[in-house]
């Protein structure tokens, strides 16, 4: 058979919704897209830690810091099922952490800003997760199997997330004049980056197309993006607080609501490595690999002396 006739094949198991799996074939091109974007995926889980890590210990309740904790531990759980799919298409786990250390991978540019006050983890679990979710309901049925199969459990517990943060908004939004100040403060500040989460606008972006085609995406960037503003225009109105877009109005011819222009410039900035936080996430994460190197070395000692063991005995 000739490499066209299998693009071809394979374009029919795509369009029949059969999904793809780590010993089918498939061509460079998906394989390539699938190992960018699922270990993006993960180093984006992985980095979010940080920013809400910063909260543990200063949570206003014991149940707020091991809810909070609980959160965290789970953004970790969900970094490994990724790295262990991205591993089912030939890229070691290895590998891609080495990328993101080195910053030649990237991860999500929300997690480049810093959280500032306790509304923070409110305002990211509420917007950011819920950004978060509407990408990744989608992504279960993503055409490649191992990577849909780790979106099922991940959006279970992302949904506990979203709530988690508007319960956070909710209970600042019914205190003191200054909780809710700083309630409107935190989502002010983590509108706009959030509205970025979901990529460039369609007529800029490089790979929707071929992600569409593929089904590795079913919802264009523009797409999920006016979703997501549809969704928080009506839950804001229950928090008694606004978002920071003075063009946000219902169209009724739309059925959906207007919106202002993403200032792009700020978004490119912090992608390409200059927002506020960008250096200061690289480096704990080189420095959490680097301390953790004598757990991974320890752990191939066992393994390899483990392996020793068995083979003289089966000798």
């Amino acid at each position: 058979m000739q490499l066209q006739d299998f693009e071809k094949l394979f374009q029919q198991k795509i369009d029949t919704e059969i999904k793809v799996e780590p010993k089918d074939w498939m061509p460079d091109a998906y394989r390539k897209t699938l190992v960018r974007q699922i270990s993006q995926h993960a180093h984006s889980e992985i980095v979010g830690m940080l920013p809400e890590g910063n909260w543990i210990s200063r949570a206003p309740s014991l149940k707020r810091k091991a809810i909070l904790i609980a959160k965290v531990q789970d953004e970790a759980g969900h970094g490994l099922y990724l790295y262990s799919a991205c591993e089912t298409l030939g890229t070691s786990r290895e590998e891609t952490i080495n990328d993101l250390n080195s910053g030649k991978a990237k991860y999500s540019s929300i997690f480049n800003y810093p959280t500032l006050t306790w509304a923070d983890m409110g305002a990211i679990g509420w917007l950011v997760d819920g950004a978060a979710i509407l990408n990744q309901v989608m992504l279960c049925r993503t055409s490649y199997g191992p990577y849909a199969r780790a979106m099922v459990r991940i959006c279970k517990e992302e949904s506990f997330h979203q709530r988690q943060g508007f319960d956070i908004l909710l209970t600042l939004c019914k205190g003191t004049d200054a909780q809710k100040a700083m309630c409107q403060d935190a989502i002010n500040r983590w509108w706009w980056p959030s509205l970025m989460m979901f990529g460039p606008k369609d007529s800029e972006s490089t790979n929707t197309d071929q992600s569409m085609k593929w089904k590795i995406k079913r919802k264009t960037n523009d797409e999920l993006r006016q979703q997501f503003v549809d969704m928080c225009a009506e839950q804001v109105k229950i928090l008694n607080m606004t978002l920071p877009d003075e063009h946000l109005k219902w169209n009724a011819q739309t059925q959906h609501y207007d919106f202002g222009e993403i200032d792009w410039s700020e978004f490119w900035n912090v992608v390409k490595g200059n927002g506020p936080c960008n250096k200061e996430r690289l480096e704990a994460r080189r420095k959490a690999h680097e301390d953790g190197a004598w757990v991974r070395e320890a752990a191939a000692a066992y393994a390899e002396k483990k392996t020793s063991k068995q083979q003289s005995q089966a000798a």
